[in-house]
């Protein structure tokens, strides 16, 4: 329970530290921006495409839609196993920038998904590996500048994405 306790006074430290940063203000509007692109429509419009140029019995479309079908109920049932209260929930006088989905905030599934995707794409495409992963951390830090994941929200959705996909990529290829 100590550990647990200690986790939480560093999330809420690091979380405070870059809600009150001087730049924090600039990085609204870009955060904004970058947070949509984890909404779910880019995902969808790359399912498409895919299906689309390579048809149904595509490996690389294979290894998103088993990512998803992994990543997806686990996040759900962390989520709503865990119930880790939001920062605004949490803490007092504080005011997310937006308004999240739902009630939770651990794990960050923006981030899950971007980092499935971004560790799948990258198989795929090697080239834009790099890229990739930056998209994929600007997303998760998005969603900590808007203030609706605590910094370890983040973290285990890293750990949770690149797992899915990794095991996703080891039963289709």
């Amino acid at each position: 329970m100590k550990l647990l306790t200690s986790i939480h006074k560093y999330d809420v430290f690091m979380f405070t530290w870059l809600n009150n940063a001087k730049f924090y203000g600039a990085l609204i509007k870009a955060c904004r921006c970058l947070s949509k692109t984890g909404d779910g429509q880019l995902y969808i419009l790359i399912a498409g495409l895919l299906l689309w140029l390579q048809g149904a019995n595509s490996p690389f479309l294979q290894a998103i839609a088993l990512g998803f079908l992994i990543e997806r109920p686990i996040y759900f049932v962390l989520k709503n196993s865990l119930k880790r209260n939001r920062p605004q929930a949490a803490l007092e006088n504080f005011q997310s920038i937006i308004v999240p989905s739902d009630k939770f905030s651990f794990p960050s599934g923006h981030t899950s998904a971007a980092f499935m995707m971004a560790t799948v794409l990258s198989y795929f495409i090697p080239a834009l590996m790099i890229p990739l992963f930056l998209w994929a951390v600007l997303v998760g830090f998005s969603r900590v500048v808007l203030g609706v994941h605590f910094p370890t929200d983040t973290l285990v959705g890293v750990v949770l994405g690149v797992s899915s996909a990794m095991f996703s990529l080891g039963q289709i290829i």
